[in-house]
């Protein structure tokens, strides 16, 4: 080849002046009206998780690859800083510090830099940190501060369990969903982000108008995180449609748990999400089957993070089957 040398790296692969670093602010910047309501809605309690699991993130792949594997420190591309914000978001406000450490931890050693770091990682990093926890301290993971209003925020003061919570467990000891319904927030609570859940889940709104602005920039489609979403909801409606006294409208499905997060933020993952809109599709779809299962009959009420976990596995075989089309390959001319 003329002496020149052919490399072949990991995805992502960005054929523009948008570096893989430029992307990963802009999720950053997406993330920052959740952020926001999360501390309104929490408090000082939101912003000592986030700094401990961006911190942690960023030091443990730092001190890994610096002393451990003594390969090139990579801690300014910025995707250690989104693994930590995405944990913990992913967490009850309030949770133990060292809980936090170790999600990190796993996320970052076990992840990510055991597979090679960033672009060789088979599963989403956050998510595995979080599904760690959640497995390894139940309880701690599902203690959920409520938002109570008092004279001049609102703050943590007490815990609750979240909408789904409240929806498994009333469903568990016989009741309809129409003396569930009394119990659990509004739709409007939902959307605007007063209720209980993990610290970046909480408001609907604020998540749609980050992935927004992802989809402005460009930084994903539309076709994961609409179609995970409407899989969701049509699945959802037919049960809610065939019994709407033991299954929740669609409308809470969407708005509650960690469904537009998830959808928006998690599956889209340039490294593990598939590289064809076809395959997008598909994986969004397997994602919003398995939610719906989990939380129709799964012991967990809410399953989107082991949804994308599972789906994350099958990307390599999603990718084999829905193949882009091969630069310079023929295009079959339509005869008119």
């Amino acid at each position: 080849m003329n002496g020149q040398t052919i490399i072949v790296s990991a995805s992502p692969h960005v054929h523009s002046d948008r570096t893989s670093q430029k992307l990963m602010y802009d999720v950053v910047i997406a993330l920052i009206p959740v952020f926001l309501v999360s501390l309104y809605v929490f408090g000082i309690n939101a912003l000592i998780a986030t700094l401990v699991a961006v911190i942690s993130c960023v030091l443990f792949e730092y001190l890994i690859q610096r002393h451990l594997l003594k390969t090139n420190v990579t801690i300014t591309d910025g995707s250690a800083l989104i693994t930590g914000i995405l944990l913990a978001f992913n967490l009850p406000a309030g949770i133990p510090v060292w809980m936090i450490v170790a999600g990190s931890l796993v996320a970052i050693g076990i992840a990510k830099l055991s597979f090679g770091g960033l672009g060789f990682n088979i599963f989403n990093p956050a998510l595995v940190g979080r599904v760690f926890l959640l497995v390894s301290f139940p309880v701690e993971m599902t203690l959920w501060p409520s938002a109570v209003e008092n004279n001049t925020t609102l703050v943590d003061a007490v815990t609750g369990a979240t909408t789904l919570g409240l929806i498994k467990e009333g469903l568990q000891f016989g009741e309809t969903m129409t003396v569930i319904s009394t119990q659990i927030p509004s739709t409007s609570d939902m959307f605007l982000g007063i209720t209980a859940g993990s610290i970046g889940e909480i408001s609907a709104i604020a998540l749609i108008v980050g992935g927004g602005f992802l989809l402005i920039r460009k930084v994903i489609s539309w076709h994961i995180p609409i179609t995970v979403l409407a899989t969701i909801a049509v699945m959802t409606g037919v049960f809610w449609v065939i019994n709407p006294e033991i299954y929740a409208n669609p409308l809470i499905h969407v708005l509650s748990g960690g469904a537009v997060l998830g959808a928006f933020f998690m599956a889209t993952d340039l490294v593990t999400s598939p590289v064809t809109k076809k395959g997008m599709v598909v994986f969004a779809i397997g994602i919003g089957i398995i939610t719906v299962v989990i939380r129709l009959w799964g012991s967990y009420p809410e399953g989107i993070s082991f949804a994308i976990l599972i789906m994350n596995a099958f990307v390599p075989l999603i990718n084999s089957y829905f193949k882009p089309r091969r630069f310079g390959s023929k295009i079959k001319a339509k005869i008119i």
